[in-house]
């Protein structure tokens, strides 16, 4: 597929930062369509009779196996072609299956239409992340991918707010249908208005920039031991993320007498207002540091990953529906601040004609780890722990596994820059 490239003026101007803006205007739908399930699980429970077991599938592995075997073929495509024309086809095509949803009859028409979410979604994580790469320099990266950042957080708050708002309105089947139809515009407007980037611009020189053969593509990357650490690091760390934004929304419901509208605004705004910080700063920190010492891109994650796990424990435990709010707001902000280095020393590691590669293995890890498997071990613990803790028992679950999560990525991290010297990468960023 033939691309235009864009000017050299308009890579370095205020162009790149409106690309960056629609891709994060992206991020923000997909997180929103994503998870917007969240606070219509009580809803979804009651009229079909599910488990909590079986809405962490419906949350999890329904989205995320086909999200992670969409996104192979869709990543390999975006390393040779209109990288932009990918994402807004992928955003119409999810936008359509998240309407699809509020006509589910039963447990598996919402299965299915789950599945359908998790395809589009997987097609323009890949795109996405290699196109920000093109418009940003290596200096610059981590700042963008703080940036990008902040479309998870928008979405997981506007999925929150929204979603609970027309779920009180209307009800949980418009909540979906509403939630899932503007993602059509934005499709358009980012097939209509935006301009393929020079691949690989800001590589280091000599940089090879033709594609390998996919055997020895997929080779390059599970032997690159800095960016195997970082997205299996990423992957454990994520279940902590998706604890928060699939799982929080019942807890408040199970612990305080509130209505779900109030629930989607309350904890919509306190993610907000967490998460709007949160990866700006941990993006100008990893900036920062970084210029310091190149192993920060994996120090800092791995610190905040179980550095969040402390206020989380205090919101948990809280009786005061304020404390609550007040200490979940910020574990969200320490946890958030991790993603920039993360997803930055993920495509500083990798050759560029492999990026999208590489983050649709990084995605396949984090979808079958973070959220297939994280949201369906909290359901089934939550089941499991029903008759002694009650109500609490989902509370218990959702820390349990996050305080594993926090511990295991932590060593994973720490692992991943200790590789940084023996593998050359440091040597590799020292001469970019």
């Amino acid at each position: 597929m033939a691309s235009t490239p864009v000017p050299t003026t308009e890579a370095s101007g205020g162009y790149r930062w409106y690309v960056l803006a629609l891709l994060t205007l992206t991020s923000a739908f997909s997180v929103a369509d994503r998870l917007v399930f969240g606070i219509l699980v009580e809803d979804i429970k009651a009229e079909f009779a599910l488990s909590d077991f079986e809405l962490g599938l419906l949350g999890g592995a329904a989205f995320s196996l086909v999200y992670v075997l969409a996104g192979f073929p869709a990543a390999r495509l975006a390393d040779r072609s209109t990288r932009k024309n990918i994402v807004a086809g992928a955003i119409s095509f999810w936008s359509l299956m998240t309407a699809a949803c509020g006509m589910a009859t039963g447990f598996w028409t919402l299965f299915a239409a789950r599945t359908g979410v998790g395809v589009g979604e997987g097609c323009s994580g890949p795109s996405s992340q290699s196109l920000v790469a093109d418009f940003f320099a290596r200096h610059e990266l981590a700042k963008a991918m703080g940036y990008l950042t902040l479309g998870s957080t928008v979405g997981t708050a506007s999925g929150l707010v929204f979603g609970g708002q027309l779920a009180e309105i209307f009800n949980w089947r418009w909540a979906f249908i509403l939630m899932g139809l503007p993602g059509l515009l934005l499709g358009l407007v980012i097939f209509l208005t935006v301009r393929e980037p020079k691949r690989g611009r800001y590589a280091p020189a000599g940089t090879d920039m033709a594609q390998l053969p996919l055997g020895r593509t997929i080779m390059s990357l599970i032997t690159n031991r800095v960016f195997m650490g970082l997205a299996l690091g990423w992957a454990v760390q994520i279940m902590i993320g998706y604890a928060l934004a699939f799982w929080m929304a019942a807890v408040m419901l199970r612990q305080f007498p509130i209505s779900t509208g109030d629930v989607g605004l309350y904890l919509g705004l306190t993610f907000f207002l967490g998460g709007i910080p949160g990866p700006l700063i941990g993006g100008y920190l990893t900036h920062w540091l970084t210029l310091r010492d190149e192993r920060w891109r994996a120090w800092l994650p791995g610190l905040v990953s179980l550095g969040c796990v402390a206020p989380l424990a205090l919101s948990l435990t809280s009786t005061a529906f304020t404390a609550f709010l007040g200490w979940f707001g910020v574990a969200y902000a320490i946890y958030v601040a991790s993603q920039a280095g993360i997803m930055s020393g993920i495509q500083a590691a990798v050759e560029p004609a492999s990026r999208g590669f590489a983050v649709a293995i990084a995605l396949f890890f984090n979808n079958l780890v973070g959220q297939a498997l994280g949201l369906a071990v909290i359901g089934a613990v939550s089941d499991a722990m029903g008759p002694a803790y009650g109500d609490s028992a989902l509370a218990v679950a959702v820390f349990g596994v996050c305080l594993v999560s926090g511990l295991l990525s932590l060593a994973i991290f720490v692992w991943t820059a200790a590789q940084m010297g023996p593998t050359g990468y440091l040597e590799k960023m020292r001469g970019g």
